[in-house]
C-alpha cells in the first residue's frame, strides 16, 4: 500500500512539474527559428578611406528589411550555440551634384542586397531571455546610379567582408521571439560587375556598416 501511495505521489509530482519544467526550458532548446527583421542601416567610408564632402563626413542611412533563419544547439542548461543566415536589402543612396565619381569612395550608388552567414554563441539570462554575441562572412551589393536622361546603368560593386554583433532575445509565447540587436560590418575586398555580368578584379576597399535590428520569427 505505501508502495502505491508513493508511486501516486511521484507521478502527480511529475506531472504537475513537467509543464513548468517544458516551459522553462523552450527558450533554451534547439532546433531550427525563422523570422523578419527591419531597423537602421548606415553604410560610409571606413577609417583608411574617409573623406569629407561639404565639410560633413559621407554616409548613408536607410532602412533596413529582411528574412533570417537559424538552428540553435544547447550546451548544458544554460548557454547554447547556433549557426545562422540571412538575406536583407537597405533603402539607403547617396547622390550627390558634384560629378565628382570619388563621392562616397565609389560614385552615385544606392545599397543592393546583403547575404551573411555566420554563427552566434550565448547564454540564458533568464528563462525567458537570451543574450549573445554573433561573427560570420557578409556579401553586400552597392547599385550604380547613372543615367544620362536617356538610359540609366545597372552596374554594381560586389562587397566581401566580416561581420560582429551581439543582441539580446525574448521568448513571447511557446513558440514565438522577439529580438533586438546590433551589428558591425567592414568591407575590404571589392570587384565591379557590368550589366553583362562580367567582373573586374579584386581590388581593396574600407567600408564600415552599422546597424540597430529588431526582429520577431518562430521556432520549430
Amino acid at each position: 500500500m505505501r508502495k502505491l501511495v508513493f508511486i501516486a505521489a511521484l507521478a502527480a509530482s511529475t506531472a504537475v512539474a513537467a509543464p513548468a519544467f517544458a516551459q522553462d526550458s523552450d527558450p533554451a532548446a534547439g532546433g531550427f527559428h525563422v523570422g523578419v527583421i527591419g531597423g537602421l542601416d548606415i553604410l560610409r567610408p571606413g577609417s583608411t578611406e574617409d573623406s569629407d564632402l561639404r565639410g560633413d563626413d559621407q554616409s548613408t542611412e536607410g532602412f533596413l528589411y529582411g528574412v533570417e533563419a537559424g538552428y540553435d544547439i544547447p550546451i548544458g542548461s544554460r548557454a547554447f550555440i547556433g549557426v545562422e543566415a540571412e538575406v536583407s536589402k537597405a533603402t539607403g543612396k547617396v547622390r550627390y551634384d558634384t560629378p565628382d565619381p570619388n563621392d562616397f569612395g565609389y560614385g552615385q550608388v544606392k545599397t543592393g542586397r546583403d547575404l551573411y552567414i555566420g554563427g552566434r554563441v550565448g547564454f540564458l539570462a533568464s528563462p525567458t531571455t537570451k543574450i549573445y554575441a554573433k561573427a560570420g562572412y557578409t556579401n553586400a551589393q552597392l547599385n550604380l546610379l547613372a543615367s544620362d536622361g536617356t538610359s540609366r546603368l545597372e552596374d554594381r560593386y560586389n562587397l566581401d567582408g566580416w561581420r560582429v554583433g551581439a543582441g539580446v532575445e525574448k521568448a513571447i509565447g511557446s513558440n514565438t521571439y522577439a529580438k533586438l540587436e546590433y551589428r558591425y560590418s567592414n568591407y575590404r575586398d571589392a570587384n565591379f560587375e557590368y550589366a553583362n555580368g562580367a567582373t573586374t578584379n579584386q581590388f581593396n576597399v574600407d567600408t564600415d556598416r552599422h546597424q540597430i535590428v529588431a526582429g520577431v520569427g518562430f521556432r520549430f
